[in-house]
């Protein structure tokens, strides 16, 4: 089995959607001791944002790339090889102003190309990064959790559902803000949807 491990919190030490996501790894690891882990922490090596030359070196066919833009496309291709490798996919999220961490949309925006992670078709779009599990730890101040507030959830849905990947389980660590109490329920909800998802 192959495992990897998108950290997309801004945070370098003490991130809550990091530690969710560890626990989820654990899990995965002591069921299954020689899976191999592929850490992706964009806090300390945060991904590049899809920019106009972004674009640019993406549109140019690869014989007439520049040496940057060859580097650049470079930085997406090993992202993209990365999830095309993974049996398993574990994405540690926090909540930032109702949506998604900049940090992930890179993540996203990096992966999600025409041709290689997904295709039109006659009948639509067809994702082509099938026969993945994902887990979601989500980590959020407050409780949002199947609320209008909660834009996150029906994103990733939409977006790996997108790429092929359906058998997708979210795990939710919430109230984290509310006082030492809240967060300790959020963390023990987080640790019965961990094993709702391995049941």
């Amino acid at each position: 089995m192959n495992i990897l491990q998108i950290n997309a919190s801004a945070r370098r030490e003490g991130a809550n959607s990091t530690r969710v996501a560890n626990s989820i790894v654990a899990r995965l690891q002591l069921a299954n001791p020689a899976a191999k882990l592929t850490l992706r922490d964009f806090s300390s090596n945060p991904h590049p944002i899809l920019d106009e030359a972004t674009l640019g070196a993406l549109f140019t066919p690869a014989e007439k790339l520049t040496p940057d833009q060859a580097a650049r496309v470079a930085l997406d291709n090993a992202l993209i090889a990365e999830v095309q490798a993974a049996d398993v996919l574990v994405l540690g999220v926090p909540m930032y102003n109702f949506g998604v961490p900049a940090q992930l949309k890179n993540w996203i925006d990096a992966i999600a190309r025409n041709g290689v992670t997904f295709r039109y078709t006659e009948k639509g779009p067809e994702g082509l990064l099938t026969g993945k599990k994902v887990y979601v730890g989500l980590a959020r101040g407050g409780r949002y959790r199947g609320t209008e507030g909660d834009s996150q959830v029906p994103y990733l849905k939409t977006v790996l559902g997108f790429l092929g990947m359906t058998d997708v389980h979210f795990i939710y660590a919430e109230g984290l803000n509310m006082g030492p109490e809240a967060a300790e329920q959020g963390f023990a909800q987080a640790a019965a949807d961990l094993a709702a998802a391995f049941a």
